[in-house]
């Protein structure tokens, strides 16, 4: 493994995995909220304990966030110093106003976790809640800086020189709405799923079922909604991309050549060296309604694009296929779960709806590495696009495929001990008899 496919490699990975633990750290918060805020107004002692069970997933995550962040902080300078060197003035504020963030979800934690009984209740819910929109913010912060890869703003680039920097205009750049709305969703989404199927799972084996019955309520609200918005949320997207990364959008779609009314491909093997697509399913027109909201419009296909520029198709569009597949399949699961409740229905009667649910946990983290794949795969060879290439910002030092191995072994040795830890803590939820719960929860 040559050094420069080495750096991208362990930073694929770092992001791959920090991705997971910081949705989940923005997310879980949320749903701390709603159960402790049930337990202030009902006084419902199992909404207090399923307060203080997620309470301690929070801190799991919380800490196995900050540490993947902090090593992804030293391989930026490390593996891209070039890169940091030109890009840290100009976007740097995004960066300075997320550790702000953090310090400030920190603190909050802190008071959340050992505030019990000592604060006043409803000042101790608030404390709570800081976490989640601190959290939430930190996310999008971190997005707005990816969003100013893939659309640079904020400056002046002459001679080779970065002037008149503006870092505000830099965060807010033209990408920043749709990529953290959709990154945003995509966590709610993921982290709901996740959440609920772990509970259904937790109600099909008859463990505690009240207690789960109302931490999947509470989850599966937030993850069918997020997932039912998704849609709205990759229609913007799709149109900023268009827009502005042309090249992306061709390889999303493996489209080699412009064409009016553009095809939506489903599915398809991509042959990159003959530049052909086989076995796709064609709906005509609507990829030019989707980039354009025109059935006849004519989208860019790379045939227009110089080849030293092109994205790696194959990569580029399987992700995307899988991240809209999935996206659909939840969607399809969410609209269900709506219609039994709609119904006035149980879910508890309904065995196979959970076991959908079972089903979907790592579904959404499949879709959402799939779609930070096309983001950053679909953007080479560009790491600042259009104005630095990925291979002239990698660092000259040699040996990079020594450091390649060894954070992988420490990201699975991390992954290894949040499992463990987030197991025990399942199986140490405290039994609590529900007089509130539904007639046939079975109580033993």
């Amino acid at each position: 493994m040559d050094d420069f496919l080495a750096a991208r490699s362990q930073m694929a990975l770092s992001l791959g995995f920090h991705i997971v633990f910081s949705c989940i750290g923005m997310v879980m918060p949320f749903f701390m909220a709603v159960s402790h805020y049930k337990w202030l107004r009902t006084d419902n002692e199992l909404y207090k304990n399923l307060t203080k069970a997620w309470s301690k997933g929070v801190a799991i995550f919380f800490a196995t966030g900050a540490v993947s962040g902090t090593m992804l902080s030293f391989e930026l300078g490390l593996l891209w110093p070039k890169f940091m060197e030109h890009a840290g003035p100009i976007f740097g504020m995004p960066f300075s106003l997320e550790g702000t963030a953090f310090f400030i979800e920190a603190i909050a934690l802190g008071f959340f976790l050992y505030g019990w009984n000592k604060l006043n209740k409803w000042f101790h819910w608030f404390t709570g809640m800081v976490v989640g929109v601190s959290g939430l913010a930190s996310g999008i912060l971190v997005v707005a800086a990816n969003a100013w890869m893939n659309s640079p703003a904020g400056f002046d680039f002459v001679d080779g020189k970065y002037l008149n920097i503006d870092p505000i205009q830099a965060m807010f750049n033209k990408a920043w709405f749709s990529q953290a709305l959709h990154m945003c969703l995509a966590a709610f989404t993921a982290t709901g799923f996740a959440v609920a199927g772990v509970h259904a799972l937790m109600i099909l084996r008859n463990k505690n079922k009240a207690f789960h019955f109302k931490a999947f309520k509470i989850a599966a609200v937030f993850a069918c909604i997020g997932a039912l918005l998704q849609p709205l949320s990759g229609d913007i997207s799709a149109k900023d991309v268009a827009k502005r990364q042309p090249a992306k959008l061709a390889a999303m779609e493996a489209l080699y050549k412009t064409e009016k009314p553009a095809p939506l491909l489903i599915g398809g093997i991509v042959n990159e060296q003959e530049k052909t697509v086989t076995a796709a399913i064609k709906i005509p027109g609507a990829l030019s309604f989707l980039a354009h909201g025109d059935f006849d419009a004519e989208v860019k296909g790379l045939d227009q694009i110089p080849e030293n520029e092109h994205p790696p198709v194959a990569i580029t569009h399987y992700a995307f296929q899988v991240m809209v597949g999935i996206g659909t399949l939840l969607m399809i699961i969410s609209l269900i779960y709506f219609f039994n409740l709609a119904r006035k229905g149980s879910i508890l009667n309904k065995r196979w709806l959970l076991k959908l649910f079972v089903l979907a946990i790592p579904l959404g983290y499949i879709a959402l590495e799939a779609g930070w794949t096309v983001t950053e795969v679909g953007r080479q060879p560009w790491i600042i696009y259009g104005i630095m290439r990925t291979a002239d910002a990698v660092t000259p030092m040699p040996g990079i495929a020594y450091s390649f191995y060894i954070f992988s072994a420490i990201y699975l040795s991390l992954s290894g001990v949040v499992a463990f830890l987030l197991y025990r803590q399942i199986k140490m939820v405290p039994y609590v008899y529900d007089k509130t719960a539904e007639p046939d929860i079975n109580h033993k």
